[in-house]
């Protein structure tokens, strides 16, 4: 099994908003993962739309009053796999951590997949107020895709590789996923549960956050996985994906 890092472009936000107490801003990676396991292609989160760069305020609405984008033309999520010699026609699973614009925004890009959605976040992202609340974008997810929804953990292929992992809090449904390398080291993708490296050693939330109590139960847990000899990918930690290997070289498990 092969696993692929790409940054599919750079947001720019109050430091606040990634963890509490921040001060100034951050610009931080838009993280996108390609896992290719031999019963499947699978891509976790998708990355913006790109119109995310040509039209903010039209495709993030209110959202664009609070982030900065940087995202070019060739950094969408179709354009790193083809880098890769991959067509985004033929993924499997598009595995997607949570409904925000920076993690579903590129499904469409991904046209044939099935989503893999927690089946909470996806009835959030049906209900009005919650889609409201949590600045979701239906044009973002409700796309015709065929749809699997997960209730707690999945294990994709039936083999321990490749393992949804709920981590609700940040959103209703969010998860992050599990994977066993060929070496057989664990990394967990975070995705949202954990910003920052600074959020699991402090044990300290984000500013704006839909659950805290279920998102602090889900940081610590995510905290004993770490203990326990897990390698955390943190969602959108600038110095951490300094040292993440990314595509075209495939990625390694460094202890984080």
């Amino acid at each position: 099994m092969k696993v692929y890092a790409f940054t599919c472009g750079w947001l720019t936000g109050d430091l606040a908003g990634f963890i509490e107490g921040g001060v100034g801003r951050i610009k931080v990676p838009v993280p996108v993962f390609y896992i290719d396991h031999p019963r499947g292609r699978v891509v976790f989160d998708a990355g913006m739309h790109p119109a995310a760069a040509t039209d903010p305020e039209g495709r993030l609405g209110v959202l664009s009053r609070f982030f900065d984008v940087d995202f070019g033309p060739a950094e969408h999520v179709a354009a790193r796999l083809a880098a890769l010699d991959v067509d985004a026609g033929r993924i499997d699973h598009l595995v997607l951590s949570h409904l925000h614009f920076d993690h579903a925004g590129g499904a469409g890009l991904l046209p044939n997949a099935k989503l893999l959605v927690q089946k909470r976040e996806w009835e959030a992202g049906a209900d009005d107020d919650v889609v409201a609340r949590c600045s979701f974008d239906p044009r973002d997810y409700r796309l015709g895709h065929d749809v699997q929804l997960v209730d707690g953990e999945h294990d994709i292929f039936g083999d321990g590789r490749v393992v949804c992992l709920p981590t609700h809090g940040h959103t209703p449904g969010h998860q992050s996923l599990r994977l066993r390398l060929d070496d057989g080291r664990e990394v967990v993708l975070c995705a949202d549960a954990c910003y920052l490296r600074r959020n699991l050693e402090e044990l300290k939330l984000p500013g704006v956050v839909f659950d805290r109590a279920m998102m602090m139960t889900s940081l610590e847990r995510l905290a004993a996985m770490r203990a326990g000899g897990s390698t955390m990918i943190y969602g959108h930690d600038p110095l951490e994906w300094e040292s993440v290997s990314q595509a075209p070289e495939a990625f390694r498990a460094d202890s984080r």
